[in-house]
């Protein structure tokens, strides 16, 4: 079983940099975290490190989504006094997030123990990198894309949400599993991507409170980040992860996902093969 082990300066760099890169693409952040820090620094980088990170790419996904989720909250909190809001699309948007965040809340606070041990085997990653890339290709294949923001539904926040839900297992990848949900259920890849943005920043932001508790206790597999590496790895995350929106937003209006399903397939049978042959520990 692996360590808890003091973080370097050098890891805690090219880590925060790795999350910043696929924390919003549909290829898994903690996937590519557990593989990064297993292939390069032989330790895992942790559940807690992982989560913490994430505080700073979803601080990116409020300042891209600043006046989004400003007009959002404010139409909520008005639509409680007033019939007539609670009519319009931005207030029922607000509640399909609310909605959709409730089931990984639920599934992460009770299943944390597992989240942090037995499913951060590399075996299950190179798993789940295969297999929900494959799901993403059908649905990018097969899916409708006809409907645009305008017409999300509640049913949507909840498919949605459960599929962010599957995130909990690295390898699923939050964005891949609520696009690949968003995409079968009919919606257009832009629309998709960016309800899958919104309805990440509840869920992230909670779990990776949640966690601030367990990165400097050593306590189970993991590195062991000081306060001044843990804050600059988590800042460089959010500066490389708002680049990453920005120019996923503008790819996925012009293009297919078919090149994160062949990244995730390529990824998870190197992984598989670097196991099989000892370079990598599960």
């Amino acid at each position: 079983m692996l360590e808890w082990v003091s973080l370097t300066w050098l890891q805690a760099v090219v880590l925060a940099v790795v999350q910043g890169l696929t924390e919003f693409l549909p290829v898994s952040s903690s996937g590519h975290l557990r593989i990064v820090s297993q292939l390069l620094f032989n330790t895992d980088a942790g559940a807690s490190f992982t989560a913490v990170t994430q505080i700073g790419t979803e601080l990116a996904v409020v300042i891209y989504f600043f006046g989004d989720i400003v007009r959002l909250i404010g139409t909520w909190f008005r639509g409680m006094v007033n019939a007539e809001i609670r009519r319009t699309q931005d207030y029922r948007l607000a509640w399909y997030v609310i909605v959709g965040s409730i089931p990984i809340g639920i599934l992460g606070f009770f299943f944390q123990d597992l989240i942090r041990g037995a499913l951060r085997s590399l075996w299950i990653t190179a798993t789940t990198l295969i297999v929900f890339g494959l799901l993403l290709g059908l649905a990018e294949r097969y899916g409708p894309q006809l409907r645009k923001q305008a017409e999300l539904r509640l049913s949507d926040g909840v498919l949605m949400g459960l599929a962010q839900s599957l995130a909990l297992v690295p390898g699923v990848s939050r964005s891949g599993g609520t696009i690949t949900a968003g995409l079968t259920l009919g919606l257009d890849r832009p629309t998709a991507v960016r309800f899958s943005f919104l309805l990440a920043i509840p869920a992230v932001f909670a779990a990776g409170l949640l966690e601030l508790g367990h990165v400097f206790n050593p306590e189970g597999p993991g590195v062991q980040p000081s306060p001044p590496q843990m804050l600059v790895a988590t800042i460089l995350a959010g500066a490389v992860g708002y680049a990453c929106i920005a120019w996923l937003l503008r790819y996925v209006e012009k293009h297919s996902v078919y090149l994160f399903v062949w990244w995730r397939v390529i990824v998870g049978v190197a992984v598989y093969a670097l196991l099989t042959f000892g370079v990598l520990q599960a």
